[in-house]
Order: C-alpha cells, then structure tokens, then sequence
C-alpha cells in the first residue's frame, strides 16, 4: 500500500526509465533508488504530458506542410514550459524534476543548440537544410514520444499521443 502522497510504482528509477527506452543517463545512486513517485510528479507530469501531446514535437510534419523555424520555436519553448512546471509543482515534484531536466539536458538541448545555429546561417532557405532539420526531428520525436508515454504513466493516464491517428 502506498504512503499518503505518493503514487505507488514498483522497481529503481532506472528500471521504470528502461520500460519506456529512455535513453538518458541518470547517476548513481539515483538511478539505482526505488521508484517512489509522489501524487506531486503525477501532477507536474501530468501538467507537462498535456503540454508535450499537444505540439509538434509529437505530431507528424509532412514535408508540404509546416514551417521549420516555427517547429524548431516549438521544441525551444520545451524549456520554458518545463521551466514553468517546475516552479509551479516546486520541490515536492523532485522526482519528476530530476527526469524532466535530463531529458532537456541530454535530448532536447543538443538538437536546438545545433539547429539554432543552423538556422542563424540560413540552413533554412535551402531545400537540403530544410530536408536535413525534418529527418533530425522525426528522430526527436521518436526520442520525445517515449518521453511523452513516460510521462502518461507517471501522470496515471491513458497515452493519447496516437489516439488520432
């Protein structure tokens, strides 16, 4: 039976980040600690997941349609909306944060960083550029779609990442 206040999952950290093939890397001892989410991570992964679910770091981008600048904003402003869940959930949600800044860290930031600067030296007027950046974030979000089934887990919600298509 779960304590008041938490959500009761079995197994290490690691082993609920294995479930889903995350592949961030996580530093003893917390990736070997028990898997002990409070109601306080369900919450701020559930206020994340709906915000993750719903743009276009989860949905397809056809090659005729969209714009590369503007899903490149999209997948930057990942920062500042974890930013805002953080601080709003606060210290409580310490799990969810410890997951949340790695996969921004190690997953998210290498591909704006790179493509910021890409996109400062016009990657984006050419055809190949443009090519290149939708291949790149096909495998982002490959990468951000276990994020988001994660993070439905955590939230004690059904995955609707692919309920409409």
């Amino acid at each position: 039976m779960a304590k008041k206040g938490t959500v009761s999952k079995k197994g290490t950290v690691q082993s609920w980040l294995d479930k889903f093939g995350l592949s961030i890397t996580l530093k003893p001892p917390f990736a070997e600690v028990k898997w002990q989410p409070r109601t306080d991570d369900q919450d701020a992964a559930w206020d994340l997941y709906i915000e993750m679910v719903t743009r276009i770091i989860t949905q397809p981008l056809p090659d005729q349609d969209g714009d590369e600048k503007t899903a490149l904003d999209s997948v930057a402003s990942l920062f500042a909306t974890t930013r805002e869940v953080l601080k709003t959930r606060g210290r409580k949600a310490e799990q969810f944060a410890k997951i949340a800044v790695s996969v921004l860290n190690q997953i998210v930031r290498p591909f704006t960083a790179r493509w910021h600067k890409k996109s400062l030296a016009g990657a984006f007027k050419t055809p190949e550029g443009c090519k290149e950046f939708r291949g790149e974030l096909t495998a982002l979000q490959a990468q951000l779609s276990s994020y988001v089934a994660a993070l439905a887990d955590l939230a004690g919600v059904e995955d609707l990442q692919h309920a409409s298509k």
